[in-house]
């Protein structure tokens, strides 16, 4: 798949493919994506490098999620959690108080929990892969 093959109408997650805590997280936002919003691209795959070289992230800055709106926006860290959540209404719109603090805290945080994500949680030799009920949600 290509760039420009991108769905313009789904926001699209690049995630860390090998990482358990990553996997985990990937299950819960297709359990509460009602709305069908988002699909998800791993970040080790050729459409997940394509789509970080294409919007310019320096992978040294970011190596476990982003959030791509294709045409739109991209967001990653703290930030691109906060807008995922945001999507399933609800109780988690009461998660959007943590947008009032200063980015770089929120960073921190974020950055804390990445850097020790495969020590807490482990890591898988390759990536997921999608059962067939859920392959459509996958693009790469």
């Amino acid at each position: 798949m290509e760039i420009a093959d991108l769905p313009n109408d789904k926001k699209i997650i690049l995630f860390d493919g090998v990482c358990n805590l990553c996997n985990s997280t990937v299950q819960y936002v297709i359990k509460h994506d009602k709305k069908d919003i988002f699909r998800f691209v791993p970040l080790q795959s050729e459409l997940g490098l394509k789509i970080i070289k294409h919007i310019g992230i320096d992978t040294k800055n970011t190596d476990s999620i982003v959030l791509y709106e294709p045409t739109k926006a991209y967001y990653y860290k703290s930030e691109a959690a906060l807008k995922i959540v945001k999507e399933f209404g609800g109780v988690y719109i009461l998660l959007q108080i943590l947008t009032l603090f200063p980015k770089f805290i929120s960073n921190a945080i974020y950055d804390y929990v990445a850097r020790n994500r495969y020590k807490w949680y482990g890591k898988q030799e390759a990536c997921m892969i999608p059962t067939p009920e859920l392959k459509a949600k996958f693009l790469a």
